[in-house]
């Protein structure tokens, strides 16, 4: 199991992590910024569990950030 950490208060719009794994990121229409598909809110960051077969596109997603407001990791 992986998890999935964005600042999603920090996104620039850039569209990076959404070309990288677009099953798990969308931009949205409201405000252009990029979020994190089932994610639970909790202050600033918005998590996500998700199997280990995400592990791949999501690291690309977050090395892909300008801005590094996404971490991957394992738990």
């Amino acid at each position: 199991m992986i998890q999935i950490i964005q600042q999603r208060h920090k996104c620039i719009g850039c569209n990076a992590c959404v070309e990288a794994a677009p099953a798990r990121w969308v931009m949205s229409k409201k405000d252009g910024k990029s979020y994190l598909r089932k994610s639970v809110r909790k202050g600033d960051y918005y998590i996500l569990k998700v199997p280990d077969l995400e592990y791949e596109e999501n690291l690309l997603a977050a090395q892909n950030c300008p801005v590094n407001i996404i971490q991957v990791r394992e738990v």
